[in-house]
């Protein structure tokens, strides 16, 4: 049973405005901590590198701003895998719920997909983040662009700002600085250093929600790269070694793969590749028929037709599917009746390596849970909190990173609440 989230007249306050927050970093996670801490009395600072805030969040709105899911909570919690119960005791006090809410709190409407995720109306997050940001400038949080954080000078922090490097103290500090994917906008995971050098234990960032180069053929690269496969299924091994089996698309690109299917199975492959030096998967390129109609098909007589017209006729196969019987079989296969039926429903794909950190959605890595305490202080650098995708969880694409985010930044600011009111 899920706990209804705290409002913020709920958590702790001080009894006047004189304590001071630093919130390093304008996504997700530091925004919402922000608007959390000031609307609790107390005075926020808010510094980024950018010249903006929230960069990666207004590019993932480019093509729908989907911003959370509607599957049952359960379930909803049970996406985030190994750090599952880590990431419930942030979304039970933040759930995809409250996000709704708080979204209409904004005077964005939402609506639900056809696939059960959650999207603001207009589909855009630009509005979403122009009401949040007036909201939170008129709470009195102040925004600081252009200042990098350092690390420390003593009790500061250091900033390399346009003036020069500057230093500000505060009563506590929250860090929410984003992981190492798409650095360009702001997450280049230049923060780890720092921490290590505070005795932080940190894992190493990885790719999450990424593609994975398999190493085409000139020709195949040349003639597919970019096509779709919209109607596909994939069998892989799981985490325990036992086959399961997902439906839905994905690209291939110059290189590999990608997409959606892809992304969704990126933390197990990925994981593989890393133990047993690449990761196998098995496509099934007629995922519509069962394997008994496709070798009756396939052995059905074609007369003077080639193989490939007669794919095409009897089970629809052609362009890139086509393309990559030919690419995956030997010559001999791809002629061999039987052979190829089965190829056409688990076609061996060989992953090599997943692609690097800057072009994942996410990352995966980051400080680890047991350097942080209760509140979500690093117990290391008392008074220094973390929030959002720098912490080691990692969560599919489909709302959930963006849920997650939103909770635990929630999450850091009660926990400083609860730090501030005990001083």
């Amino acid at each position: 049973m899920r706990v209804p989230h705290p409002t913020v007249s709920s958590m702790p306050t001080n009894p006047n405005n004189s304590r001071r927050v630093i919130v390093v970093g304008g996504g997700p996670a530091g925004l919402m901590a922000a608007e959390v801490l000031a609307g609790a009395g107390v005075r926020v600072d808010l510094y980024d590198a950018m010249p903006s805030v929230a960069r990666k969040f207004l590019l993932a709105g480019k093509g729908g701003m989907n911003i959370t899911h509607s599957e049952p909570y359960a379930d909803f919690v049970r996406r985030y895998g190994a750090r599952s119960s880590e990431a419930a005791a942030w979304l039970d006090g933040f759930a995809p719920d409250d996000v709704r809410a708080w979204i209409h709190g904004l005077g964005i409407g939402t609506f639900v997909g056809s696939s059960g995720r959650v999207f603001p109306a207009d589909m855009k997050a630009a509005p979403l983040l122009r009401a949040w940001l007036h909201r939170l400038r008129e709470s009195g949080v102040r925004f600081h662009m252009r200042h990098r954080w350092r690390g420390w000078e003593g009790g500061a922090l250091r900033f390399a700002a346009p003036g020069g490097e500057t230093t500000a103290t505060a009563d506590a500090t929250l860090l929410a600085l984003g992981g190492a994917s798409w650095a360009r906008l702001g997450s280049d995971g230049a923060w780890v250093p720092l921490l290590e050098e505070r005795r932080v234990a940190v894992a190493p960032l990885l790719p999450a929600n990424c593609g994975f180069d398999v190493g085409w053929t000139p020709h195949f690269a040349a003639r597919h790269a970019g096509a779709p496969l919209t109607t596909v299924a994939i069998a892989y091994e799981e985490q325990g070694g036992a086959r399961a089996r997902r439906q839905g698309q994905f690209v291939v690109t110059a290189t590999g793969v990608e997409g959606s299917l892809i992304y969704a199975l990126s933390s197990v492959l990925r994981d593989q590749i890393a133990a047993r030096g690449q990761a196998t998967v098995w496509l099934d390129l007629a995922p519509d028929h069962d394997a008994g109609r496709v070798r009756a098909e396939v052995a059905r007589p074609r007369g003077a037709r080639s193989m490939s017209s007669h794919l095409q006729s009897r089970l629809g196969i052609k362009g890139v599917k086509a393309g990559l019987l030919r690419e995956c079989l030997a010559q001999a296969d791809y002629m061999n009746e039987e052979t190829l039926a089965d190829a056409i429903k688990a076609l061996p794909l060989t992953l090599k390596r997943p692609r690097p950190i800057d072009e994942a959605i996410s990352s995966a890595g980051g400080v680890r849970f047991e350097s942080i305490d209760a509140n979500g202080m690093l117990r290391a650098v008392p008074g220094v909190f973390v929030a959002g995708e720098m912490i080691d969880w990692e969560a599919p694409t489909g709302g959930y990173l963006l849920s997650a985010c939103f909770a635990s930044g929630r999450a850091a600011a009660a926990g400083m609440l609860r730090f501030l009111a005990a001083q």
